[in-house]
């Protein structure tokens, strides 16, 4: 399947996210009895483990969640390809602004890959990225792309790519991170810096977006470097790598 897909057709993608609030006494009473009963049987099973989790000691963790989270960096990858040379071109919408990031963001969908070709590519997208966007696209009331309004549609029927159940080869029981999965196919791993339990901590704790979008866009990268490698096609070069602003 993947060799009848032409690379200029995918929209590669990662987001990060981090909790709504700084921490979780900013949140209004409402909302923490909510967070409390969501996060009750995370924190059950953590606290099995060692010591008592309480709501607001587990609030750290809120950004995986759309309805307490929010996201702060959305990166895209596309490649542009002629009879001379291979081009990556990665983009980000980044910022504290998410209803300003997740409007860019739609609108380069609208605009450049809402074709019935066009396929999203990513990490683990159909069961974290794409709910997670359309969720807060939502939430910002914001209209939802064609390409992530998935309401009612059966899994066979979404047009996109995800890395994680490629490698899976129908083995649902079986998960492989980002991380392993670029250390065993010999590509450079995006974790050369920060990982995801660590974006909440520098975005709050030390307000470096930049660095977050570094990373972001260091997850992008990888993913297009897998794709290359299921397709038994050369990885990308460091000079093929383009960012675009």
């Amino acid at each position: 399947m993947l060799n009848k897909i032409q690379l200029q057709h995918i929209l590669f993608l990662d987001i990060e996210t981090v909790p709504e609030c700084q921490d979780f006494e900013a949140l209004s009473k409402i909302r923490q009895d909510l967070w409390e009963q969501k996060s009750k049987y995370k924190r059950a099973y953590e606290s099995k483990q060692g010591e008592e989790v309480s709501a607001a000691d587990y609030y750290n963790k809120a950004g995986i969640w759309a309805e307490f989270g929010k996201i702060i960096c959305i990166s895209v990858g596309y490649f542009n390809i002629d009879k001379n040379s291979v081009e990556f071109r990665v983009k980000s919408f980044f910022g504290d602004n998410e209803k300003q990031l997740l409007t860019e963001f739609s609108h380069l969908l609208q605009n450049s890959f809402e074709k019935k070709e066009h396929l999203l590519c990513g990490h683990n997208i159909k069961e974290f990225d794409v709910p997670y966007i359309a969720r807060r696209l939502l939430i910002n009331a914001l209209p939802l792309p064609k390409s992530l309004n998935l309401m009612g549609k059966k899994p066979w029927d979404v047009p996109h790519l995800d890395t994680l159940e490629l490698w899976k080869f129908g083995d649902y029981k079986h998960f492989t991170s980002l991380k392993l999965l670029t250390e065993i196919l010999g590509i450079p791993s995006p974790k050369d810096d920060i990982d995801g339990s660590q974006v909440r901590d520098v975005y709050y704790d030390k307000g470096d977006l930049n660095r977050i979008k570094t990373y972001c866009e260091k997850d992008v990268v990888a993913v297009a470097q897998v794709v290359l490698r299921l397709m038994n096609k050369p990885l990308l070069s460091s000079h093929q790598i383009i960012s675009v602003e």
